[in-house]
């Protein structure tokens, strides 16, 4: 058994680093943005948060197109069959470009209404709706590039992302300081230089989509459906967490500039955070899948064990960490002395979401691997509306400020972890063949 558990580490290593560095490096984007444009004025972070939840919403809502591609290639590679693998993937092209089109006009012609809807108003609203405009242009090649990912990731290659991400966010960072301080262009110099970074990004990884050996690359009905049908459960699972974080930025609003700006620093630091967690739950969602196409489940149960292990270690190393620079990190992102007292207030309960956040991560992975998502969404569901979003309207009646809000996310995160944890126990996402668990029970 000791010797099983090492290969089982080695396993997760080699798939979790490259992943850790590729999770790490996408949300530079918005760091670098609210870090650059912090130092602009207050209501220029504080219209940051506000556009900032909106794009990281319609993004992280389309993340079936990396968790669904993931999971049904990673099945069809264990099972031996790359070229079905291959056709996937260039379903995930063609969802990638139909749906980033729509979103991105969308996004412009509903601007100012959606800026008002999470709690915008006057001056920082117009300066929020103007960023959103912008920024929207980006969203198809951000969506080209979770496909490109989630095939990759299928088929055990985590290394390429990993170059291609690093790339674009040193570019992104270049050319933001470029235009913001350089030419002077403000916000719409942040705006305007994400979009020309996600442009190239999304150019490369179109490229290594149209790569994947297929027998054909037309859009097939089939493939569409089942891709559609777990991305169905996966956008009501993370639609319904990134409502709950919404839901926070528009009751922060209301109570003032200064609490909307904490909660956005400590909301960008946890999504830097939660995606260096994801980086075992990407291990665990490649190797559950992969074992369960193979037929292995006795495989896929040890190797779940032994992710949980290191993700909560690693949980645990993060918890201390922010405890540790609870004074230090917010100046990085406001010299607003307000702001930063409002983030030193809420850093505890932060730090403490990290613990049942770490679980959570890994067993969020090893059942998208196993394709069991309309379980994780009815879990998430409840956890965001049954828990989260009852505190987060007391503490707006009560005025509790940005402390009740932080412990309604605790409060969701424990919820999480009850409800999947039983499931994992329960032991029903252990289907094995090529046919996902969403084929089979879903």
């Amino acid at each position: 058994m000791p010797s099983r558990n090492r290969a089982y580490d080695r396993e997760i290593l080699r798939l979790a680093v490259p992943a850790l560095g590729a999770l790490a490096a996408e949300p530079l984007y918005l760091l670098a943005d609210t870090a650059i444009v912090g130092h602009i004025g207050t209501q220029q972070l504080a219209a940051l948060a506000l556009a900032g939840s909106v794009l990281s919403a319609i993004v992280t809502l389309c993340n079936f197109l990396t968790y669904g591609t993931t999971a049904q290639v990673a099945r069809l590679h264990g099972a031996g069959q790359d070229a079905r693998a291959g056709e996937i993937a260039a379903q995930s092209l063609w969802l990638a470009i139909a749906i980033g089109t729509l979103m991105t006009l969308v996004s412009a012609a509903a601007a100012h209404p959606l800026m008002s809807l999470v709690g915008g108003h006057g001056d920082v609203a117009d300066l929020a709706a103007r960023y959103l405009r912008i920024s929207a242009l980006g969203i198809p090649c951000a969506l080209i590039a979770l496909a490109a990912q989630g095939y990759l990731r299928g088929v055990g290659d985590l290394r390429t992302p990993l170059v291609v991400v690093v790339v674009a966010n040193i570019i992104n960072i270049a050319l933001e300081l470029l235009f913001v301080y350089g030419f002077g262009w403000g916000l719409d110099g942040s705006a305007a230089g994400t979009v020309l970074a996600q442009a190239g990004m999304g150019a490369a990884f179109a490229v290594l989509l149209l790569r994947a050996p297929a027998t054909s690359r037309k859009p097939h009905a089939q493939q569409l459906r089942s891709l559609l049908r777990m991305g169905g459960h996966i956008v009501v699972r993370t639609g319904s967490l990134l409502l709950a974080f919404i839901i926070a930025g528009a009751v922060l609003a209301r109570m003032s500039d200064a609490a909307l700006g904490a909660h956005q620093i400590a909301f960008q630091v946890f999504i830097f955070l939660a995606l260096v967690l994801d980086a075992i739950a990407i291990a665990g969602q490649v190797l559950v899948g992969r074992m369960l196409g193979a037929g292995d489940a006795p495989g896929a149960l040890a190797a779940a064990y032994r992710m949980c292990v290191w993700s909560l270690a690693g949980g645990a190393v993060l918890a201390a960490a922010l405890l540790a620079t609870s004074h230090l990190i917010p100046h990085a992102f406001s010299s607003d002395p307000e702001v930063i007292d409002k983030a030193e207030e809420l850093w505890p309960l932060f730090a403490l979401l990290q613990l049942p956040g770490a679980l959570v991560f890994a067993l969020d992975g090893i059942l998208l691997g196993a394709g069991d998502t309309r379980y994780l969404a009815y879990a998430m569901a409840f956890s965001a509306f049954g828990v989260f979003v009852p505190i987060a309207l007391l503490s707006l009646h009560f005025g509790w400020g940005v402390t009740g809000v932080w412990w309604g996310l605790n409060a969701l995160m424990v919820a999480r972890l009850a409800t999947i944890g039983a499931r994992f126990l329960g032991r029903r996402w252990l289907v094995t063949g090529a046919t996902t668990a969403v084929e089979a029970y879903n």
